[in-house]
């Protein structure tokens, strides 16, 4: 560069070059950048670069399934998954394997004529398309098929799989080859053959040029449990997402009406989903051979139908018949819930936790107790029938500032579980019927209890704490089995503690 730049002069002549040329050149690489990038150069030029590793891949999932649960409590973490899962780092990744591995496979040779249909596939928008993947052996590619005018059609592309990290492939479009063999229309075999091939794979495709939609930040939580072992009716059993009661799973696809795509936030794993319309079709079906004389149901074989009004005092029995599926939540940073609301049988131990709470944490929970400026009475004590407290705390919202503890009956949480009041709804279990007669016994032996229950009122006990369960229990946040009251309240207490510390999953209407 030195010697160009000290030779300008002389270019004019044996160039004839005009002055303003020379003057443009000589701007150019006298310029801060092009010296920079000509030093670069010359610094990679003697500098012998050499990979460190070949197993990036696997040392980032070794990270990912280290910082899988910290993600929900750590938004740092949360960051560094999401980049670390990204397709584009993931790409990055495999290329510098390859490279540091120096697999260099070369594809299958292709034909000279599919070659230029290739090159011209931009122009030419039903052109063919070759496209080179590479992937291990028994490595999921993470895409499913179905025939279409007798031609196998890329039907869906699961999240964060292989062929969704790379970008190539697309849903609509429709193999015809895998490295130079015809594929014909049998999905089974297509999949066959690609979980068999292992190092790199070249596909002969007609591309859609479908964009897909960037995956809305949608996130629920189940009101039910999910194998896809035992669901006869999903696509692909592999690509089934198993998921309990209360995930939180994140929903990156939902452009199939019967079939999301979801990401489990604790597992971190991504698979199909039954979506809300086939889950509320599923779950309202009644087959005729059940007992169908219950509320809304009527009887199949009745000409007549009875009309049904809405009775308040028997509403239990039409919420039971409510469809719970999924509902939409939000992570919000740690806060103090306004209520706890206590639900369970009679006699479970309810007003027993409560009591404790408010004697253990006096400034932290309160309850339902008026407040009154006056002077108590001989015979009221203060926290009883009412809290005393001075005209200026009156004034000044005094008694303010805690969590309300209630023990309600459940029907209640149709009206408290809202923005309002923000609950922590606790169901308190009752033990199985043979645990819970030993403990009654012990009760009335140590002279605490004097009244004798027979065993057929404990066994109503267990049935309406089953009840409750079966028909609220996509209202609870916690349930806790009270077969020992001392370590059911050390759960409590643990679980309101980890609201102060930790996010929290709330019903998304709560916070938009």
């Amino acid at each position: 560069m030195q010697q160009v730049l000290g030779n300008l002069k002389d270019l004019s002549t044996s160039t004839k070059a005009s002055d303003l040329d020379l003057l443009f050149l000589k701007g150019i690489m006298e310029s801060p950048v092009f010296c920079s990038l000509a030093q670069v150069h010359e610094n990679l030029e003697d500098l012998k670069l050499e990979a460190v590793q070949d197993n990036n891949v696997e040392l980032v999932s070794e990270i990912l399934g280290i910082i899988r649960g910290l993600t929900i409590a750590d938004n740092s973490a949360a960051e560094l998954s999401r980049i670390l899962r990204q397709p584009h780092f993931q790409s990055l990744l495999e290329a510098h394997d390859m490279v540091a591995s120096k697999c260099y496979q070369a594809p299958p040779p292709i034909d000279p004529a599919i070659a230029t249909a290739a090159n011209n596939a931009l122009m030419q928008p039903n052109a063919v398309r070759m496209i080179g993947i590479h992937k291990r052996a028994g490595e999921s590619l993470g895409v499913t098929f179905r025939v279409e005018k007798e031609a196998l059609v890329i039907t869906r592309i699961l999240y964060g799989g292989l062929i969704d990290r790379q970008g190539l492939l697309h849903v609509g479009d429709i193999i015809k080859e895998v490295n130079g063999q015809q594929v014909g229309n049998n999905p089974t075999e297509l999949q066959k053959i690609l979980k068999d091939c292992s190092g790199g794979i070249t596909f002969k495709i007609l591309p859609s040029y479908i964009d897909s939609a960037i995956p809305p930040w949608v996130y629920v939580k189940p009101h039910f449990d999910y194998n896809p072992a035992n669901d006869i009716l999903i696509p692909c059993r592999e690509a089934g997402l198993t998921f309990k009661k209360g995930d939180v799973l994140q929903i990156v696809n939902r452009e199939d009406l019967n079939w999301w795509q979801a990401c489990n936030k604790v597992e971190g794993t991504t698979g199909l989903i039954p979506s809300q319309l086939l889950e509320e079709k599923r779950k309202a079906f009644v087959p005729k051979n059940l007992d169908t004389t219950g509320i809304l149901c009527g009887t199949l074989n009745s000409k007549m139908k009875k009309k049904k009004m809405y009775i308040t005092s028997r509403n239990a029995e039409f919420d039971h018949h409510e469809l719970q599926v999924y509902e939409e939540v939000a992570c919000v940073p740690p806060f103090q819930r306004r209520t706890v609301v206590l639900i369970g049988a009679k006699g479970v131990g309810r007003r027993s936790l409560k009591k404790s709470l408010l004697v253990c944490h006096p400034d932290r929970y309160g309850t339902t107790v008026p407040f009154t400026s006056r002077r108590p009475r001989e015979d009221e004590h203060n926290g009883q029938t009412y809290q005393f407290v001075t005209r200026k705390d009156m004034e000044l919202g005094g008694g303010h500032g805690r969590t309300c503890i209630l023990d309600v009956n459940p029907q209640a949480l149709k009206v408290l579980r809202t923005a309002e009041f923000m609950p922590y709804v606790v169901f308190i279990a009752t033990p199985e019927l043979e645990t819970l007669k030993v403990i009654h016994k012990a009760v009335v032996d140590a002279g605490i209890l004097t009244k004798q229950l027979t065993d057929v009122d404990l066994k109503k006990r267990v049935d309406e704490s089953a009840y409750i369960q079966q028909t609220f229990q996509h209202y609870f946040d916690l349930t806790i089995v009270n077969d020992n009251f001392h370590a059911a309240l050390e759960t409590l207490q643990a679980a309101l503690d980890r609201l102060y510390s930790e996010p929290q999953w709330v019903p998304v209407n709560w916070v938009y």
